[in-house]
């Protein structure tokens, strides 16, 4: 009798999560998946968020509006595509189906920006209690990307998180206060941030959102 083929499931990628894993692909046409807990890990300290002058003067100008958990297909696709800057991505079919499965759970979240009806950045990750595991972002038009993690972490806040995990540094995560911590440490943030008793925000009163917006620019600007 031959052996069943093991089939990786949302409440595995769970578990796995808990655990402080996360899962990568080599290419999107890749079958496989490998598991990183890296040394260094990427976190976006949620009540130390830079907010620069610049983004908030295009937060403000109206040229975009950003909606929560309404394309979230559509967001993963979009992060998985091929683009110019990036020719081949870490998210194949099997990330995209996991995950599509935790958003049915109620265990993943989009953020989406848009500009005259289009869909024009936005961002995707896995939430577990207080945390927030930031997986992708993508932007078809400049600070769209920025925008939708603006409003990302104002939700988060909202919401009582108290974890942004963002895997890996990037400059473009560094401008915003993302720091690395060593794995250990993360791990002692983790488990504490996964038995907090948190919830995403995907449409938040206004007037409280944008006070938690201008309350993060508030705190920038004293910094």
């Amino acid at each position: 009798m031959s052996a069943r083929p093991f089939v990786l499931t949302a409440d595995l990628l769970l578990r796995a999560y808990r655990l402080g894993m996360f899962p990568m692909a080599e290419s999107r046409a890749s079958r496989s998946l490998h598991w990183l807990d890296p040394e260094a890990r990427g976190v976006l300290p949620l009540n130390k968020f830079h907010l620069p002058r610049s983004l908030m003067k295009t937060l403000r100008s109206g040229r975009f509006s950003i909606t929560a958990d309404t394309q979230f297909a559509a967001t993963i696709a979009a992060c998985a595509a091929a683009r110019a800057n990036r020719p081949e991505t870490w998210i194949n079919l099997e990330i995209e189906r996991l995950f599509t499965e935790l958003f049915a759970l109620g265990f993943a979240h989009s953020v989406e920006v848009w500009a005259d009806g289009q869909l024009v950045g936005g961002l995707y990750g896995a939430s577990l209690g207080g945390a927030f595991f930031g997986e992708s972002m993508f932007s078809t038009q400049t600070d769209a990307s920025k925008i939708a993690l603006v409003h990302l972490v104002a939700r988060l806040r909202l919401g009582g998180y108290v974890l942004l995990d963002t895997q890996f540094i990037t400059a473009h995560l560094t401008r915003f206060g993302a720091v690395e911590v060593p794995r250990d440490d993360y791990h002692v943030l983790l488990a504490g941030a996964v038995e907090t008793s948190a919830r995403f925000q995907a449409a938040p009163e206004p007037t409280l959102l944008a006070a938690e917006i201008a309350a993060m620019y508030a705190h920038s600007r004293e910094e």
